[in-house]
């Protein structure tokens, strides 16, 4: 089985335009030409999926507004009825300020969407903040999936909203038993992340880190040490679609030096057991 657990979308109508703004965000911010290798259209994902054999990938929406929510779990809720047919399974969305989160993530459970996605940067909020806090703590009271957004965001500059040390602080507090911490952690972090985080029992996802066409990526060599230090057990394959063709992350991972073995756990069976079991 395959799972790819972080992949994201976009109306049709806006699509290319955002994916172009976005584009010249990341060169306007970090100097380096980043292109977008996929469509960001739900119809091309579900397409790369089956053709890639990827069983499900996994949207995760991102509300970056209080109204966006219900939108889009009500959309998630659409697209979960064809996952057999199309191999796309939505997350839930939910924005830190809200003051309704707690019916919002009853919405999530009853809906069955699994979990949730959170992106500090985005959201413009520390996670550091008790609105995050609080949601992570009632989310994981309803035993739901809670994917972050960690480390620094390429397209935006400036202050990082998500860092290892707020993650240690979360976990004096909180200890959620399915938090994903995407991007191996902490985007651009991973030297900060080797020294504070490996060992928690914390998930970290592969979105786009051995992408070699971004410039900033992940280097084999402290890939494979981390996935050792933190143990394959806990690493989840992803993607971060359309920022990687998912045909290319699943050559790198594979070709990255994983053993067998991990190879199985990390491309699906971790992420059919958090998720699913």
């Amino acid at each position: 089985m395959i799972i790819d657990v972080h992949t994201h979308i976009f109306p049709e109508k806006i699509a290319y335009q955002t994916l172009r703004h976005m584009e010249e965000m990341i060169y306007k911010c970090q100097g380096i030409k980043v292109d977008a290798e996929a469509t960001a259209l739900m119809s091309d994902l579900s397409k790369t999926s089956i053709e890639e054999g990827i069983d499900i990938s996994v949207i995760c929406p991102v509300a970056t507004n209080i109204t966006q929510p219900a939108k889009l779990n009500a959309l998630a809720s659409k697209i979960n009825e064809l996952t057999d047919k199309t191999h796309l399974f939505s997350f839930g969305a939910i924005h830190p300020d809200v003051e309704n989160y707690k019916e919002i993530i009853d919405d999530v459970v009853a809906r069955d969407l699994r979990g949730i996605k959170l992106h500090p940067d985005y959201q413009n909020t520390l996670f550091s903040d008790d609105k995050y806090l609080r949601i992570v703590d009632y989310a994981a009271e309803k035993d739901l999936v809670i994917i972050i957004h960690a480390g620094e965001d390429i397209g935006i500059p400036g202050e990082i909203h998500a860092t290892p040390d707020m993650i240690l602080n979360m976990h004096k507090h909180i200890q959620p038993e399915k938090l994903v911490l995407a991007h191996m952690g902490g985007w651009r972090m991973w030297d900060e992340v080797e020294e504070k985080l490996l060992g928690l029992p914390y998930y970290l996802d592969t979105a786009i880190c051995l992408n070699k066409n971004v410039q900033i990526y992940l280097k084999e060599e402290q890939f494979l040490r981390m996935v050792q230090k933190h143990g394959a057990d806990k690493i989840l394959f992803g993607t971060d679609s359309p920022w990687y063709s998912q045909k290319q992350a699943l050559k790198d991972i594979r070709n990255s030096g994983l053993k067998e073995d991990e190879l199985k756990l990390i491309l699906g069976e971790n992420a059919k057991r958090l998720i699913w079991n």
